[in-house]
């Protein structure tokens, strides 16, 4: 079974400083429908203005994961880490028994663009931890790169969690093909550009909630960057 979420019918929230859209209920947007797919709970695609961010906030028992488009997010945390996160890199903060952080953008004339993505642990009360990697960009050329998993790997951040996730990019005659593990659940979510995923025709924006499916094809790419998940059912 595949299930398309058109990009606009995702959830809007316009604060000035940030716009962000959710694909699932976050804050002032809820929809019954849409609270989660598997253990995925959270992406929201944010945008924040020069000069903005979030304040110092907590977070407890949760797997936050940035992903960052265009700009640099600067990340601060109770733990002692001071980063920034620019385009390409992979931020993972395990929130455990609790955590404190902020996220800004320092720039003064440019936007930071960024995915904010959370999964639900298979753990909780663990001791908050952070990690960082830089995905190389032939990596994800043309193919699905691991970019977090429960074991981590070369270009992945180790999360605690029954999920993983691989992003990729797809431009005019580059295909690959993806075997999904049975009994998992699935989602592909188009972060920018044009893709086709199993004859499906999507936009930035759209997503894919699967289940039940044995193989993705993804062809027909159009400046495509694409995150796929493999999620606890």
């Amino acid at each position: 079974m595949i299930s398309i979420r058109k990009s606009d019918a995702r959830g809007h929230a316009d604060h000035g400083w940030l716009v962000s859209k959710h694909s699932f209920s976050f804050a002032g947007y809820y929809d019954p429908d849409f609270m989660g797919w598997g253990n995925l709970r959270v992406i929201n695609e944010d945008k924040i203005l020069p000069g903005k961010g979030f304040g110092t906030h907590g977070h407890k028992d949760m797997e936050i994961i940035s992903y960052v488009m265009s700009g640099e997010l600067a990340h601060k945390d109770s733990m002692g880490n001071v980063k920034g996160i620019p385009p390409g890199d992979i931020q993972r903060m395990s929130a455990g028994s609790g955590v404190m952080h902020s996220e800004f953008n320092h720039a003064p004339s440019s936007t930071t663009h960024f995915f904010q993505i959370w999964i639900e642990p298979n753990v909780t009360g663990i001791e908050p931890s952070y990690e960082q990697k830089t995905v190389a960009a032939s990596a994800k050329k043309g193919q699905l790169e691991l970019i977090a998993s429960p074991t981590g790997g070369p270009n992945a951040v180790k999360i605690h969690a029954d999920a993983s996730m691989y992003v990729g990019e797809f431009s005019e005659g580059q295909s690959a093909k993806f075997a999904l593990t049975p009994g998992k659940k699935s989602y592909v979510h188009l972060i920018k550009g044009e893709l086709q995923v199993n004859g499906i025709d999507l936009e930035s924006g759209d997503a894919l909630l699967i289940e039940a499916e044995h193989e993705l094809s993804f062809s027909h790419g159009n400046n495509a960057e694409v995150l796929l998940f493999e999620l606890a059912n």
